[in-house]
């Protein structure tokens, strides 16, 4: 596997966005919201890290990223398809990912979206529900769904595959 993603970016931004992408799939799964100040955290880590980690002119251009990521998912959030949390997650995410990389996030997205969502329906229906009662994710509704419980581990396995495969 050969990825466009340097070993150098990978492992600059793995270690800065682990604990808020480990923060947001716990504040998604006990309140179903992912909260402003984890966002702009990880996105202060691209903002800060990002020209270490990339070079100036990669960095700069890791900004069109941002507004593409921006406009798209303003537009899907208006149109009821997906949260605002999820949305400005997946924003703060998108300029630490190489586009050429795209084949390998689809991939990552299939599998840890199934992996989640079957974890946490089956979860929520053992024994295991017990061990938090009172988190929101349990009783939502069935179109509702705690997206950073796949969306951190898209993330961070993008990084971790980039740390050992990365350019």
């Amino acid at each position: 596997m050969h990825m466009a993603l340097t070993q150098n970016a990978a492992l600059w931004f793995l270690p800065l966005v682990l604990p808020m992408c480990l923060y947001a799939m716990y504040s998604d799964l006990r309140w179903m919201k992912i909260y402003n100040i984890n966002v702009c955290l990880i996105l202060a880590v691209f903002l800060f890290a990002g020209p270490f980690a990339l070079g100036l002119e990669t960095y700069l251009w890791r900004f069109v990223a941002l507004a593409v990521a921006f406009a798209v998912l303003l537009a899907l959030w208006a149109a009821g398809a997906m949260g605002a949390g999820d949305a400005k997650f997946i924003i703060a995410m998108a300029p630490m990912i190489d586009w050429h990389d795209y084949r390998i996030m689809v991939a990552l997205y299939c599998a840890w979206t199934l992996a989640a969502v079957l974890t946490h329906r089956i979860a929520g229906k053992t024994a295991l529900r017990s061990l938090a009662p009172d988190w929101e994710s349990w009783s939502m509704q069935a179109r509702k769904f705690p997206m950073a419980i796949a969306l951190a581990p898209i993330f961070l396995s993008y990084l971790i595959l980039g740390w050992i495969y990365g350019a």
